[in-house]
């Protein structure tokens, strides 16, 4: 890295129009070097904070973030363009998690015995060091969170590299830490691309790290990592089906996939992307998708009747109108929607395809945007093959009046989640993770605390005995 460079490319930009915000000049190594060294300094006395101390911070900054939940909607919202509603339900669902670890750290962490023969012995858990979190901005408040609660009140101190368009989340959650009365060093925010990561995981003060992105950044990051014997965590997105049973009540699968698919206009990781329905519901729920369809509305993200919100960004628009066009040329049909929408923002009409074989892309690749796949199948091991299909094994969904054969159906899907009657979801103590090409490693529920502590065994024991 260049000490003496500094550009103005860290933007903030208005998805619903396009039009920059605000800008941040992007940091010198110097700077990142800077800040690295007193996240390490900070350690050394944050990780003797007792529990109970910590607690205190970190359910001060659930207060805040709850007594300003509009204010920072708002901002959500403003940045990468997310529907208000959902933007303050992201902000209220943070707040939640940071509360369950600041209840739930000293239980988790404490002491755990183990059964031996003879003496004592037992697992201490320790935090580990500075780590590096590496977030994208589909959720940038929580996306923050899923890392900071449970590390934080475990003792690590943090640096974070958020997605280089949501800066200003990136910094207000910074401002709210230190209004909380975190100590200094202890959570700073690096403004730097992507491209800088890398070296940034090199610093020999960062002890691990953990990244929610793209399948070659999570790649990248975890080669950097493993060189330098680094733990890290990835979730690297996913392709998630969405199971529909003969004795599914369709009124209620299709109301619940269409909401599901929309929602942060598409660009959720566990998005239900692929719908498989059995071939005798497959005209029914066709049609009813279709009305579905015929009631979205797209518009300002701020306005309570939109349903439908722009992408975050003129890019993310663009890639994702290259893959409805590639599927279109390898042989799919688009039923409903497939073009821009005509208007200055980064929008995409919700669009519903069908027709989608083994040798068209889109029966592969994760599509991130308000893009529909509909599926059939005559047997459930058709339906179960195709669910597998893919590289990604995120989340899932089986939905069906029969909840026992649902379950024995969530067993074959080769995901980390599969949902029963609901689409992939989010709750502070449910684990959140995947298999396959999504990554590796857990957050929230009594995992995410584990996956950054040294699980130190301690054993008393005396000389005569041979271990």
């Amino acid at each position: 890295m260049n000490n003496t460079l500094k550009m103005s490319s860290i933007k903030s930009v208005n998805p619903f129009n396009n039009e920059v915000v605000k800008e941040f000049e992007v940091m010198t190594s110097d700077q990142i070097n800077s800040i690295i060294d007193k996240a390490d300094e900070a350690f050394q006395s944050w990780k003797n904070v007792s529990f109970e101390k910590r607690a205190v911070i970190i359910h001060k900054v659930a207060a805040i973030m709850r007594e300003r939940k509009e204010e920072l909607g708002t901002l959500a919202t403003l940045e990468m363009g997310k529907l208000l509603a959902e933007s303050i339900y992201e902000v209220e669902l943070s707040a939640d998690i940071f509360d369950y670890y600041a209840n739930k750290a000293a239980e988790f962490l404490a002491d755990a015995p183990l059964e031996v023969m003879h003496g004592e012995a037992f697992l201490s858990y320790e935090p580990i060091g500075v780590l590096l979190s590496v977030q994208p901005w589909n959720f940038p408040f929580y996306q923050i969170t899923r890392s900071a609660a449970p590390n934080l009140m475990a003792g690590n101190t943090m640096v974070l590299k958020h997605a280089s368009n949501v800066p200003q989340c990136a910094q207000i959650m910074e401002d709210i830490f230190t209004e909380a009365g975190l100590p200094s060093g202890v959570y700073t925010n690096l403004f730097v691309p992507g491209s800088q990561v890398e070296a940034i995981v090199s610093n020999p003060k960062i002890k691990a790290v953990t990244l929610t992105g793209s399948k070659p950044a999570g790649a990248s990051i975890a080669s950097a990592a493993g060189a330098l014997v680094k733990k890290s965590t990835l979730e690297l997105g996913g392709s998630d089906p969405f199971i529909v049973l003969d004795d599914a009540d369709i009124d209620l699968a299709v109301d619940t996939v269409v909401k599901g698919r929309m929602w942060n206009a598409g660009q959720v990781c566990v998005s239900p992307k692929r719908v498989i329905v059995p071939s005798s519901k497959y005209a029914e729920f066709l049609e009813k998708t279709k009305k579905a369809f015929a009631k979205l509305k797209v518009g300002n993200p701020m306005d309570a009747d939109t349903n439908v919100a722009p992408l975050s960004s003129e890019k993310a628009a663009k890639d994702v109108m290259t893959q409805i066009e590639k599927a279109v040329l390898q042989g799919a049909n688009v039923v409903m929607g497939g073009k821009r929408v005509d208007s200055p923002g980064a929008f995409i009409e919700p669009t519903l395809i069908t027709d989608i074989t083994k040798e068209n892309d889109a029966y592969y690749e994760e599509i991130f945007g308000p893009v529909f796949m509909l599926y059939k199948y005559d047997t459930i091991a058709d339906a179960v093959e195709l669910a597998n299909a893919t590289e990604f094994g995120l989340g899932g969904s089986v939905f069906g009046k029969d909840t026992k054969k649902a379950v024995e159906i969530a067993r074959k899907i080769e995901t980390g989640m599969v949902y029963i009657n609901h689409v992939t979801g989010i709750a502070p103590e449910l684990p959140f993770g995947g298999a396959k090409e999504s990554g590796y490693g857990r957050e929230q529920s009594p995992a995410g605390i584990y996956e950054f502590v040294n699980a130190k065994l301690i054993r008393v024991t005396t000389p005569d005995k041979n271990y």
